[in-house]
């Protein structure tokens, strides 16, 4: 275990396994560092594997100010985290709440990354249901506000996009759900309210994906209908994306999948190593 202090004093609880290039895992609003298992097993092997619980995840800090909470803090803690373990560069790899993040370090810093993995990235991003987006995000707040945090998880657990994953694996969907019942209700709420809700979508980031120069896998479920069109974007408008749609598959692809999510990462990781991301590409053709 590492603690890792951000640059406004939060300290983040952090996890290492393995060694060799550095692989920094970014997790979702619904999971934790534990939620990436199944990829740290797997990558230790050959990889030098960082989880990190963000702020407001238990055992990291729990600030009770809103303004504690924003996409740009997030982003600075990824940063924060590469700096205290003294990485120079590392595979960013984040998963919905986590992607948008992995995304924002590689636009704002791409001198600190090897490659960038997008997993389940889209969710609120169409610029028509924003609106709608925005009024989801405040009664999830509100849910985790007011419930009692283990009726709240099995609510937010249960959404549709999840479905597959309760269907195919209910002993694996059980341990989500649990892990979820573990938050802070507070610090859910304050991330949901001010990051989730607040942050720009994928479609505001338009010219600035444009001109992104790193390769960039994006993996979605194929039931993970929310971020199907968000994963569709990234790979028509980022020049190095590549797109992995995992069959009969939700939006929890990272415990539903873990086969499909840790060949995807080999591969990119791999390819990365041997600068082949675009080999298959035409001179005339490459970005």
């Amino acid at each position: 275990m590492v603690e890792v202090l951000t640059e406004d004093g939060i300290r983040l609880y952090c996890e290492e396994a393995g060694s060799g290039v550095p692989v920094i895992f970014v997790h979702e609003f619904a999971g934790d560092h534990r939620a990436w298992e199944p990829q740290v097993r797997h990558l230790s092997r050959t990889h030098r594997c960082v989880t990190f619980a963000s702020r407001g995840y238990l055992p990291s800090d729990v600030p009770t100010s809103p303004e504690s909470y924003s996409q740009d803090l997030a982003r600075s803690d990824v940063i924060a985290v590469l700096d205290a373990l003294g990485i120079e560069k590392a595979h960013i790899v984040g998963h919905s709440m986590g992607a948008y993040t992995a995304l924002h370090v590689g636009i704002h810093h791409p001198d600190r990354c090897l490659s960038i993995a997008a997993i389940g990235c889209g969710w609120g991003s169409k610029p028509e249901d924003r609106e709608q987006s925005a009024l989801a995000c405040e009664q999830i707040a509100q849910m985790f506000e007011r419930e009692p945090i283990a009726e709240a998880a099995a609510k937010y657990a249960r959404f549709p996009m999840r479905a597959t994953f309760e269907a195919k694996d209910p002993r694996g969907f059980a341990d989500f759900e649990a892990m979820l019942a573990q938050h802070s209700p507070l610090g859910s709420a304050l991330t949901m309210r001010n990051l989730q809700q607040k942050r720009p979508t994928l479609w505001d980031l338009k010219p600035l994906l444009e001109a992104f120069t790193l390769p960039l896998l994006v993996l979605v479920g194929d039931e993970d209908h929310p971020c199907l069109d968000g994963s569709l974007f990234l790979k028509r408008t980022v020049p190095q994306a590549a797109l992995v749609v995992v069959p009969r598959t939700g939006h929890t692809t990272t415990l539903e999948e873990p086969h499909a999510v840790n060949s995807a990462l080999s591969e990119l990781f791999s390819a990365v190593a041997l600068n082949a991301w675009t080999s298959h590409r035409t001179r005339n053709t490459q970005p």
